[in-house]
């Protein structure tokens, strides 16, 4: 099982390591790669916020925005399902992007309700 961490924009999935005895961390959604670990939730917890302090140094010394989600990005599917989903919007008269949008949302609701959001 895994849970999630948040501080402002950034995100970080956590898991038990049985193999090294620790509580694991990774920030997500970032082209960087970050990692922090803690023998005790305290410990994670101190070390997630390191880790994010110190990331938000690095971007800043080399001038890049350290946010992890923008809101955009590019889906590929299917023709038939591009159809059906634009027909589905139209139907409706809303966008396919409102559609794709709500049809996300309820899968992540679904599957993902301990994601601090």
């Amino acid at each position: 099982m895994s849970e999630f961490l948040r501080r402002g924009d950034l995100v970080a999935q956590v898991w038990f390591s049985a193999e090294d005895n620790l509580i694991v961390g990774k920030l997500v959604g970032i082209p960087d790669s970050v990692t922090f670990h803690g023998k005790t939730v305290a410990e994670l917890h101190e070390a997630f916020g390191e880790a994010v302090d110190d990331y938000l140094a690095f971007c800043k010394k080399v001038g890049k925005k350290a946010k992890s989600y923008t809101g955009s990005f590019n889906v590929r599917v299917q023709p038939e399902l591009h159809l059906k989903a634009s027909l589905l919007a139209e139907n409706h008269h809303t966008s396919l992007n409102s559609i794709v949008m709500e049809a996300i949302k309820e899968k992540v609701n679904r599957e993902l309700n301990n994601v601090a959001a």
